[in-house]
């Protein structure tokens, strides 16, 4: 009796079991089968922000700016220190060996000195503060105005950095900034029915300067001198500080050692506007200037 009665026990044991459908080994199995799936998801999580980041890091560099000169946006956090009106907030942003500077005209002279950074580290010794420039602005009336200009360190496009700035009141004082919008600046190229370039020999024009302080002034009419048909200009400046100019990406070095400035540098075409940089020591620490020569050529005389 007692081993019939420990058969129907046993018999009803295997029946549960098999109707639960479970047992310790299997609760096992489906657990490490589901830790096996979550370390493969994270596996994959963490593989695609990899592979993101580095997309977003190669994107970064495709977007980094080449050499060369752009318009751009300059933004700041104050009514008082901003573009002046006349260049509807924009700047001139030089881009050389990777390093970006932008040229921005101010709305007058009451700001006399710039930091890049915080006040109080403008205010440390050994501060590389910055000089200003004096540029002059004309409005859409027709007015000319001598303002201060400064040439800007920029860190990076479309972000904010610090500006500190000093007014004539001598006390600085902590301001945002940031650059955006950097447009290439095309230069002016000759049109199909651009002047030709003159036969070779030795003739004088007349040639006109623009941009810069307007302090500075170049003679005119000039000598220009064509040969094998290419044309070569000679300028001398009305101050002896310049010390190179730079044409298309070329430095060009004086070629007189006493009295005012005198360069030789080639003109692509006459009667349009070509696009200079010509450094000056004048100032407490050299400054490039950007200007335009225009050589027009209804004074060429041979």
């Amino acid at each position: 009796m007692k081993k019939r009665s420990f058969t129907l026990l046993m018999s009803a044991l295997t029946i549960s079991a098999t109707l639960i459908g479970t047992s310790p080994v299997l609760a096992n199995t489906d657990t490490d089968t589901a830790t096996e799936e979550t370390s493969d998801k994270e596996k994959t999580d963490t593989k695609d922000a990899e592979d993101a980041d580095s997309k977003d890091k190669d994107s970064s560099k495709d977007d980094a700016l080449e050499d060369g000169t752009y318009t751009a946006e300059f933004d700041t956090d104050s009514g008082m220190f901003h573009v002046n009106e006349a260049n509807d907030g924009k700047g001139t942003l030089t881009v050389k060996d990777g390093k970006m500077t932008i040229h921005v005209s101010l709305a007058s002279k009451k700001i006399v000195n710039l930091f890049v950074g915080k006040a109080e580290d403008a205010q440390k010794d050994g501060a590389e503060v910055l000089e200003p420039t004096t540029d002059t602005v004309t409005y859409s009336d027709g007015m000319s105005e001598e303002v201060y200009g400064f040439d800007i360190p920029v860190p990076a496009i479309d972000e904010e950095f610090d500006v500190a700035l000093i007014g004539t009141k001598g006390k600085w004082y902590d301001h945002k900034v940031s650059v955006r919008d950097p447009q290439p600046i095309v230069e002016d190229t000759a049109s199909d029915a651009e002047t030709e370039v003159p036969e070779d020999g030795t003739y004088t024009c007349s040639v006109t300067l623009e941009g810069g302080s307007g302090r500075a002034t170049i003679e005119s009419p000039t000598e220009l001198t064509v040969a094998d048909g290419k044309m070569t200009a000679e300028i001398t400046w009305s101050s002896p500080n310049y010390d190179y100019m730079i044409v298309d990406g070329e430095k060009y070095l004086p070629v007189n050692t006493e009295g005012n400035s005198v360069f030789e540098i080639p003109v692509a075409a006459l009667d349009t506007a070509l696009a200079v940089t010509a450094d000056t020591t004048a100032m407490s620490t050299p400054h490039e200037i950007e200007y335009t020569l225009t050589f027009d050529s209804a004074s060429l005389t041979a």
